[in-house]
């Protein structure tokens, strides 16, 4: 019952605060991560109020995790084989690229920091960050676009770009992290540091692949959308709940990534069944209140308490700046690479830094791994820079998208049509006398 209560509070503080918020102009994918904040242990829960603990938000993870699923699909959903034979190539080179650039730069920054002071940071949690400052968060990107119905250059290129950051992140964290273990204890087993991640790429795409196929096989016998509703959702839920496996083989231990598992299942999907647009937008509807829960739930988890080491603000905002930089340059650099358009060159650097759930999952490794100070200092300033760049990170994506061009301001008679039917709707009715 309690668990009831705590998702019925998330969804109206996340609806409510919308209404705040689009007064504001702000995206609504900020004002469910506020929100969440609102009513999280830091806040509201203080005074018994929402979530008093982080353990009463880590039990509806399973929430978070199905609802990062459908985000996934969605964004796997515009890999169709047509449109990306126009961005493709370019989408390819950017994503490679910005992430290497946006590690260098953040490298460079942290590692000079080592040097004037070495006993603020240490190489090894340099290099680990430097790693981790590759990874970008599809999901609120993800939301904005949805919302303001964004569509031009810019984000036909962010998508797969978004997309493809995540298995490039996978990679450069599991070289990097590798060098940073190494002089942190003097030995680690190089060898599982790459293979573990290189695998986790290839099952994961693979796994996604054979669970796509079995979903456009199984769709031709089901007639209603009902039907293929609820197979496209059982088909994302099994894939997110096979994702949390591990497989131990000898020396080493293989898992999957749920975000690359599920991008790869609505890739297949949506070039392999002609009725894949139609019954996307079933499931969206199906999935929507997920995606607010996901996001109020972020909020909720956030933690305010890195505030009170300075030494965590003081390289968390190094960190931030650093990276913020890394991935304008990449993104710019790549794309003229690429010969990308203006528009492109100039706004999709600003589109990449929101950061979250696999930069969480890369901090939560390196923190197991590294233990002690240098996986505690490695957490939270990760924690930190998640707070920062989830609250600003929305906002800035709409910005940019805006000033390309991809998201159109509504036009006047649209609004005073609007207008006129709310007025309609909220205008008191005369009362009725029988003469």
């Amino acid at each position: 019952m309690q668990e009831l209560l705590l998702i019925s509070m998330a969804l109206f503080a996340g609806l409510l605060m919308t209404r705040l918020f689009v007064k504001l102009k702000l995206p609504d994918v900020t004002a469910y991560l506020v929100a969440g904040v609102l009513i999280g242990p830091c806040v509201l829960g203080r005074t018994g109020i929402g979530f008093t603990t982080s353990a009463q938000v880590d039990s509806l993870a399973v929430i978070s995790d199905v609802a990062l699923g459908f985000i996934a699909f969605a964004i796997g959903h515009e890999f169709r084989l047509s449109e990306l034979k126009h961005t493709g190539k370019q989408a390819t080179i950017i994503g490679i690229l910005q992430a290497v650039i946006t590690t260098i730069v953040v490298d460079a920054v942290l590692i000079g920091l080592h040097f004037i002071n070495p006993e603020i940071i240490s190489l090894p949690v340099a290099i680990t960050l430097g790693a981790i400052a590759a990874a970008t968060a599809p999901a609120a990107t993800l939301m904005v676009v949805r919302q303001y119905k964004a569509k031009g250059p810019v984000t036909d290129v962010l998508l797969p770009v978004v997309a493809l950051d995540d298995a490039v992140g996978l990679i450069v964290f599991a070289v990097s992290f590798g060098i940073a273990q190494s002089m942190e204890n003097g030995t680690a087993n190089v060898a599982a540091l790459i293979i573990e991640p290189l695998m986790e790429v290839v099952l994961s795409l693979g796994f996604g692949g054979i669970v796509g196929f079995l979903l456009t096989f199984l769709e031709r016998y089901f007639h209603s959308h009902r039907n293929r509703n609820a197979l496209i959702v059982g088909s994302v839920m099994l894939t997110v709940a096979v994702s949390q496996l591990k497989i131990p083989v000898g020396s080493f231990t293989f898992g999957f990534s749920s975000l690359l598992v599920c991008m790869m299942l609505g890739t297949v999907f949506c070039n392999y069944c002609p009725l894949s647009e139609e019954l996307m937008l079933q499931a969206d509807r199906w999935s929507g209140p997920a995606l607010t829960l996901f996001f109020v739930l972020s909020g909720s988890a956030l933690q305010f308490d890195v505030f009170s080491d300075i030494t965590v603000v003081l390289i968390g905002l190094i960190y931030i700046v650093a990276r913020s930089i890394g991935k304008y340059l990449g993104a710019r650099l790549s794309s003229d690479l690429a010969h990308s358009p203006e528009t492109v060159r100039k706004y999709l650097g600003i589109t990449l830094l929101p950061q979250a759930g696999v930069a969480l999952g890369m901090c939560t490794t390196a923190y197991r791994v590294l233990g002690g100070g240098p996986g505690t200092l490695i957490r939270n300033i990760i924690l930190f820079s998640v707070l920062v760049y989830e609250l600003i990170g929305p906002s800035l994506t709409k910005m940019a998208l805006t000033k390309a061009g991809d998201i159109q301001a509504i036009p006047q008679e649209v609004k005073a049509r609007r207008k006129k039917q709310l007025e309609a709707v909220t205008k008191p009715v005369p009362p009725q006398f029988d003469k």
